[in-house]
């Protein structure tokens, strides 16, 4: 095919058979959908240029820079584009936590601007909030930046229901999926193609994956964040599934060792919620009572057919994950494996860790002066602390107790996170590796300003 511009490759991506022998689905056909090629590297490509296209004219006639609180493939798509036009970029964010991408917006020419959210994402309800404010700010009309504001900006939702979700139909030989399963990070490519498949047929099933709450799997919200995003509804989904960031790099290495697609961590989430939702469909479909050439089941939708389809996305690329590879799984990097990880805590060594509130956590600190450790990111940090807690961002906290424990076991410690779930798991954990006095901050620093504890700021 022949361009006039990259931006007219995006879209159009292939959708791929997953083979019956990799996931094992005997009545099911699986396919993925491979966001991963567009010409920008991921499904938010065709966001970034629905979004931006409309104003670019006018921002560089104004010298206007465009701005996006974005720390991934949003981020980078938008780099890209404004460079192609002649206009600046700026990544704002509360914390970059993948250091490929960073590099990468830097080498684009992106300015990056990390203000000293509260919490590790936007929460427009927070209007405390420096992040939050500053959305606010740059939502104004009149405002000199070009914002595409991919968490509100129904254009983000568009550009799927316009694109992605009518080439999945066309695929399909004009039908809708009996299922679509997708991970929710802004909701607009899931709400947009949702929205186009229950239009060519209302009974399609639409799962919606998110991240389980302790864990971080790039370009999807956690249980706890995705009602922060002002795209997402819950009305849109059959359910809500979580998906933990182990099954993730579970799935994505089944889709580069057995598939040959080069997926990140997203689309390794889809495949295993994919196939972890269908595999018990699957079972009914198999089952004697479905055998006949007259069998009828609950869940299946067309009475001239057995077999059922599924299609999940394959978001973006691996190489963008390799740093979160390597501290989750060394070992598939020719690294020792980890043996002090929260990931293997028990349940019971979880439940067991000491956890206390604010009132009891003010007056063991009164009276015992326990080392104050504030797992949260720099700018978090800053913000409002705890007087006198140390900063220990949680990545850099991991590395250190990969070497055994940090703390004298003479010296009580205090953890500290945003909501108190991480910093629970490293109690348990360094309880475990033998420290005597380790406690975790309930509900976290969100807690403990809440219930009007002094903070300072630096």
């Amino acid at each position: 095919m022949r361009y006039d511009s990259i931006t007219e490759a995006i879209g159009g991506t292939p959708l791929v058979r997953i083979d019956p022998a990799v996931h094992g689905l005997r009545n099911i056909d699986l396919y993925a959908k491979l966001e991963m090629l567009n010409p920008f590297g991921s499904v938010k490509d065709r966001a970034a240029w629905n979004m931006a296209r409309p104003g670019l004219a006018d921002a560089g006639e104004r010298a206007a820079t465009v701005v996006e609180l974005s720390s991934g493939n949003t981020a980078k798509a938008l780099a890209v584009i404004a460079g192609m036009h002649g206009v600046s970029f700026k990544s704002v964010t509360n914390r970059m936590r993948v250091p490929e991408i960073k590099d990468l917006l830097l080498l684009l020419g992106a300015e990056i601007e990390e203000l000293p959210g509260q919490t590790e994402c936007l929460d427009p309800t927070n209007t405390e909030d420096p992040l939050t404010l500053f959305h606010q700010k740059l939502s104004e009309p009149g405002s000199a930046s070009l914002h595409t504001d991919q968490y509100f900006n129904e254009l983000n939702t568009e550009a799927h229901a316009a694109g992605t979700g009518p080439e999945i139909v066309a695929d399909l030989d004009g039908r809708s999926p009996d299922w679509f399963i997708a991970c929710v990070g802004t909701a607009g490519s899931s709400t947009g193609v949702a929205r186009v498949l229950r239009e060519h047929d209302p009974a399609v099933r639409v799962v919606g994956l998110v991240g389980e709450k302790k864990d971080f799997i790039p370009g999807i919200r956690n249980v706890d964040e995705v009602n922060q995003v002002g795209l997402f509804d819950p009305a849109t989904y059959d359910s809500i599934e979580t998906v933990s960031a182990e099954e993730a790099l579970d799935g994505m290495l089944t889709l580069v060792r057995r598939c040959g697609i080069l997926s990140g961590p997203t689309g390794g989430a889809a495949y295993f919620g994919a196939v972890r939702q269908l595999r018990p469909v699957d079972e009914e479909l198999d089952s004697p009572a479905n055998s006949g050439p007259d069998a009828e089941h609950p869940a299946e939708r067309h009475a001239d057919r057995r077999r059922q389809t599924a299609v999940f996305i394959v978001c973006d690329r691996v190489e963008s994950y390799l740093s979160y590879v390597r501290q989750r799984r060394p070992e598939l990097l020719g690294r020792p494996p980890v043996k002090n990880s929260v990931a293997t805590l028990t349940d019971a060594e979880l439940q067991a860790a000491t956890v206390i509130d604010t009132a009891d956590a003010q007056k063991w600190i009164a009276a015992e002066r326990p080392l104050v450790v504030d797992l949260r990111g720099p700018f978090a940090y800053a913000a409002l602390h705890i007087e006198g807690a140390v900063n220990i961002v949680d990545e850099l906290f991991d590395e250190l107790i990969r070497g055994g424990l940090p703390f004298s076991k003479r010296q009580p410690v205090l953890l500290a996170c945003p909501v108190g779930e991480k910093s629970a798991q490293y109690a348990a954990l360094l309880t475990r590796m033998g420290h005597p006095d380790v406690r975790s901050l309930a509900g976290g620093i969100i807690a403990w300003r809440d219930a009007g504890a002094p903070l300072v700021r630096d």
